[in-house]
């Protein structure tokens, strides 16, 4: 008998503890409890942020989602600048470097890398990459 009394009276401790903690219901006090312990750092956030302040430049636009692969020549993307990888799609029409661009083409995915890029954009980033040629 003796043990169910110790086992009684932790157990109405810890109860106690428990409402006692969760006895303040105000929404200061809830919103504290729920409130997040961490941050959850999404790619492209940043973008999304400059493209609520308005458009961006080609330049922005290519050093945001285009140079990982045009920077380097991943996958046959032509450099910016170079005359001899560009000429030949520039040749094609800027209606078919536009569609190849926001549509994905062979390796490149729609949009690049920049999902949340307004068309004018991923033309903005054309020009750049094409400037001078």
């Amino acid at each position: 008998m003796r043990v169910f009394r110790v086992l009684a009276l932790i157990i109405a401790g810890f109860a106690s503890v428990a409402v006692a903690q969760q006895s303040d219901m105000s929404n200061e006090a809830i919103a504290d409890r729920i409130k997040a312990i961490g941050k959850v750092n999404v790619a492209g956030a940043e973008a999304a942020s400059a493209a609520a302040s308005g458009p961006r430049s080609g330049e922005e636009v290519y050093n945001a989602a285009c140079m990982a692969c045009h920077a380097t020549g991943a996958l046959n993307a032509p450099k910016p600048g170079d005359a001899a990888a560009w000429e030949p799609r520039i040749a094609q029409g800027m209606d078919v470097l536009m569609d190849h661009a926001i549509n994905g083409f062979n390796a490149m995915p729609p949009r690049g890398t920049c999902g949340n890029c307004s068309d004018d954009e991923i033309k903005a980033a054309i020009d750049y990459m094409i400037e001078g040629i």
